[in-house]
Order: structure tokens, then C-alpha cells, then sequence
């Protein structure tokens, strides 16, 4: 069938999968461009599918010749239906990692249940014995707690007060000024339980239990500051809230990994076009002005380049990892350079619908949006037939 993108306010309904697989090629490429790294052997990567999580799992099968198990939960193909992209970039990192001899198996389900993870440690225990790094990556709105039951939403809320402030349509690049209400009390307690560090615990305090956690073994979590700017619906909003707890999980888990010399980090990445950051009021005019002056500086990264650069000059360096005065790896540290922040603040002030295609790089976030789901990635014929009944060649039952 022929695939183009759909569109549905902030998401794409379609995606293609020779988009897809081009995208995950074009990463693999780039990590083997910039040498081994004395890494990671065996991992496990929690939301392995999209971003940050896929590109963890890519990193450490090529940068270090990693196997890897990547766990997500992905929509598969139907006939005349394509699946979700995570599902068509999982099935093509796996065929070209067992193409390169490489051992890569997936776990489609959600990982918020005692079902997959118990299927995971069955998979370690039987094929791996154990696991030197755990990457933990979920991106998840909802979260069905494994032991009360409970469903729990997340909302994207600032606390305290109505926050008033621009944003963009970044299909049509009007930019318009945007209320958000407060939250309650117990939109900050879901969105705590859906996005803290309550389910990263539990599935380290299940591998340790099974001991399959290798000697010297690392956990990783992902986390976001942002600048004062878009503070008020980020950190100091809901989501805030919840990286805060799951910045403090990386101490209780670190305390809970002396006994095998483990340790524990969160790692503050930088602000990225993600199918979760276009949903967030203000993030996506950011990002646009954000882009524009990091490409002028030359030190714009995507995932790919965040989470390489990550591994080789933090994680793996054979020297302790550079953390800041709250315990934190900061990979954001190019977006957060005083003179960047400046500039995006004296661009914010002049943003407007008529000035944003000139002051902002509105058309390199549209492009990486649509790129998440496979499209206008360079080399692929999209008037050609695609076959959207792709499988992932090591899932595992």
C-alpha cells in the first residue's frame, strides 16, 4: 500500500515502515561512525522503541556490541493498517542487529505489569545469566498500578496558578497565546505515579531479587530542567513533580545497588521533538527557537548524537561520571549554555505567527516530528508500495 502521513492534532495516525527502518539504519550509522566504546555487554532497555529508549538500545548493540533486550508497548500491523512506529523501528533494529550477529530479542506488553516483567527476567535468566545496564525510558499517559489496580493518567499542569504564555501550531505556525488551569492534588499524585520513579524501582528491586544484575551493573533514567521559560508547565508543573521523585529514586536505588557496586543515575537530556514534547503547550515554539540558534552554533544534537555522547564521554569513560551538585548526568548541558538561553529568551519576546518562520526553525521541528513515524527520511520512494506487515523477528511470547 501507499503510506502517507495522517495527521490528528498532535500525532500521525500512520507510519511507514521503510521510513522507519531508514531512520534506525541512519543512527546505527552514525553511532559506528564514532567508534567502539568500551561499554555495556548485556542490557536491558525499558521503552526501547521510540527516542531515547531506542536510541540507548542502538547506542550499546553498536557502540559497544551489546546484546540487548528492549521491552515497549507497540501496536502491531493489521492488513491495510500500519502499525505503530515503535513497532516498525523495533522489528528493523532487530532484523539488522541479528544481520550483524548481533543477540537482540523484544518484549511487546506494558511494563508497568508483573506479566512482563516477569517475562523479562525469564528471557535474562535464560539467554543473558545477567545484565550490566538497565535503561529506563517509559513514556507512558497511563499507568494500571500492578498492585492496587488502580489506572492512574498523568496531565501536563502547572500547580499553584492559571499559566498563560505562547505557543505554536506547528502544522499551520500560528502562534497564539495559551491558558492552562492548575492542577488538583490528585492530577499531581497520578501524574506522579503514571511518570515517577515508583516503576524503575520495582523493576530493579525484581532483577536484584532474581540476582540479574551483573558486578559493577548501571540503571539510567531519563529526566528534563528546561530553561525559567518554560518552567511553569514543565518542572515546576506536573511533570516536574514527577521527575523530581524519579530523580530521588536514583539515590534509593543506588543505596539498594552498593552491595554489587551498582549505581544509579538520572540523566537530565536535552529538549527534543518527541511525540511526548509536541503534546506539551509552549515546548514546541521553544524547541523551534531552540533549534534555529544551536544549528547557527553548530552544536545541535538529536537523539542519536545525546544519547552517543552520553555513553562515550560520561557513562563509559573509565573514570567516575561527572555529576552535578544534585547527583545528576547533564547531557543538556550545550542548551543550557548562558549565551543559547539569552538568545532563545530575546527570541521568545519577538515571536510571533509573522516572525517565527524567519526567527525559529519551525520547518526542522516539523521535519523531526514527521521523521518519528518514518516520513520525509531521505533514500525511502514514498510513491512506492510498502508493506505494512512487518514482523519483529525475535519477540518473544
Amino acid at each position: 500500500m501507499i503510506i502517507e502521513p495522517r495527521m490528528r492534532g498532535f500525532i500521525c495516525l500512520t507510519a511507514h515502515p521503510d521510513g522507519c527502518a531508514q531512520n534506525v539504519k541512519n543512527q546505527i550509522e552514525y553511532v559506528k561512525s564514532k567508534g567502539t566504546i568500551n561499554g555495556p555487554k548485556k542490557v536491558l532497555v525499558i521503552g526501547a522503541s521510540t527516542g531515547f529508549g531506542l536510541a540507548s538500545r542502538i547506542t550499546a548493540a553498536y557502540g559497544s556490541g551489546a546484546a540487548t533486550i528492549g521491552v515497549f508497548f507497540e501496536k502491531a500491523p493489521t492488513a491495510g493498517k500500519t502499525a505503530s512506529p515503535g513497532w516498525y523501528n523495533s522489528a528493523a533494529f532487530e532484523h539488522e542487529a541479528h544481520e550483524a550477529g548481533l543477540y537482540a530479542k523484544s518484549i511487546n506488553g506494558d511494563a508497568f505489569s508483573k506479566e512482563i516483567k516477569e517475562r523479562t527476567l525469564a528471557t535474562i535468566k535464560a539467554d543473558l545469566g545477567q545484565v550490566d545496564l538497565v535503561i529506563y525510558s517509559l513514556a507512558s499517559p497511563v499507568r494500571k498500578h500492578p498492585d492496587t489496580e488502580v489506572l492512574h493518567r498523568s496531565t501536563l499542569k502547572p500547580i499553584g496558578g492559571t499559566y498563560t504564555n505562547k505557543t505554536v501550531d506547528f502544522h499551520t505556525g500560528n502562534v497564539s497565546e495559551i491558558s492552562i488551569e492548575p492542577a488538583t492534588d490528585e492530577d499531581i499524585a497520578n501524574t506522579v505515579a503514571v511518570m515517577g520513579g515508583e516503576d524503575w524501582a520495582m523493576w530493579i528491586d525484581a532483577l536484584k531479587a532474581e540476582n540479574l544484575l551483573a558486578e559493577g551493573a548501571k540503571t539510567v533514567a531519563y529526566s528534563y530542567i528546561g530553561p525559567s521559560l518554560t518552567e511553569a508547565v514543565y518542572r515546576k508543573g506536573t511533570i516536574g513533580r514527577a521527575k523530581d521523585d524519579l530523580e530521588a529514586t536514583a539515590f534509593t536505588i543506588a543505596d539498594k545497588l552498593k552491595d554489587i557496586n551498582g549505581k544509579a543515575y538520572v540523566s537530565v537530556n536535552k529538549a527534543l521533538v518527541t511525540q511526548a514534547s509536541s503534546a506539551i503547550p509552549v515546548i514546541p515554539l521553544y524547541i523551534s527557537l531552540l533549534y534555529k540558534i544551536m544549528k547557527e552554533e553548530g552544536i545541535h544534537e538529536g537523539t542519536i548524537e545525546q544519547i552517543q555522547r552520553l555513553y562515550a564521554e560520561r557513562l563509559y569513560t573509565g573514570s567516575d561520571v561527572p555529576v552535578d551538585e544534585q547527583g545528576r548526568i547533564r547531557i543538556d548541558d550545550w542548551e543550557m549554555r548562558e549565551d543559547v538561553q539569552a538568545k532563545v529568551a530575546k527570541l521568545w519576546q519577538e515571536a510571533t505567527t509573522e516572525t517565527l518562520p524567519a526567527i525559529g526553525d519551525l520547518a526542522g521541528y516539523r521535519s523531526d516530528f514527521l521523521s518519528l513515524f518514518g516520513f520525509e527520511i531521505d533514500k525511502v520512494d514514498y510513491q512506492k508500495d510498502a508493506n505494512e506487515l512487518v514482523e519483529i523477528e525475535g519477540s518473544v511470547e
